[in-house]
């Protein structure tokens, strides 16, 4: 079976506008043209590839099709530039990152990448445990991620280990854990969480026989130049 690149183009490009309007804009054609393609396509594969709700939304089966046309037009901008027939500048790639690497390595390496001119980079950003999600998805071509198991259609690169040391001033160790850490002086010592889904503070906590529960807590939602990861307020981390 063949998947006629047009269609699959369409799909994503659907998928990204959020609505068949939106997408006929995008590809200069009528929403009528748009939902035809997405409608041929679908009896094509025999699967439902678009939810369609405000914004659209991709099943699994679409998900997959929209992967597929982000790895096809970045392997179509590659040999255009091979050729010399590249007239619509970088191409756009799109990278899912956690926001301890994006503090600490990640930039600059991206940042080689960019000064070569040819690529224009979009950073998702989300817990290394739900990047793999967005790569899942289409959203991104590519994901700094904690899973060690290949998305569909991609292949896994080991990077290397980041390890964490919980580290606490010295005015915030008199006050809170003058006694020692342990259960009772966990349960006190105030938390500030940076992201919902960063779970590594309450991993921390029921490591050290603390509860991830008892703590009080203030959610301070902030961006990898606030924080390098979520622990005990007062605390910071550094790699070892």
């Amino acid at each position: 079976m063949k998947l006629p690149l047009e269609l699959v183009a369409t799909v994503a490009a659907a998928v990204d506008a959020g609505t068949l309007d939106a997408a006929a804009r995008t590809l200069h054609i009528t929403p009528s043209a748009v939902s035809q393609r997405i409608r041929a396509l679908e009896e094509r594969i025999g699967r439902t590839l678009l939810i369609r709700s405000k914004p659209l939304r991709a099943t699994e089966a679409g998900e997959t099709v929209v992967r597929l046309a982000r790895q096809l037009a970045l392997l179509e901008h590659d040999t255009l530039r091979s050729l010399g027939l590249d007239e619509e500048g970088p191409a756009r790639l799109a990278l899912a990152v956690n926001a301890d690497s994006l503090a600490t390595w990640f930039l600059p390496a991206v940042a080689r990448i960019v000064a070569e001119g040819d690529v224009a980079i979009e950073l998702h950003r989300d817990d290394q445990d739900y990047t793999a999600r967005l790569l899942a998805d289409g959203s991104v071509s590519a994901a700094v991620t904690s899973q060690s198991a290949a998305v569909a259609g991609c292949t896994v690169t080991p990077l290397g280990v980041m390890s964490y040391r919980a580290c606490a001033t010295p005015v915030f160790a008199r006050r809170w854990f003058a006694g020692g850490v342990n259960a009772q002086s966990l349960a006190r010592a105030p938390v500030i969480e940076y992201d919902r889904r960063d779970d590594l503070q309450a991993r921390w906590l029921r490591a050290h026989g603390g509860s991830a529960e008892a703590p009080p807590r203030t959610f301070v939602p902030a961006g990898a130049s606030r924080s390098l990861v979520s622990i005990p307020a007062g605390f910071s981390s550094s790699l070892t």
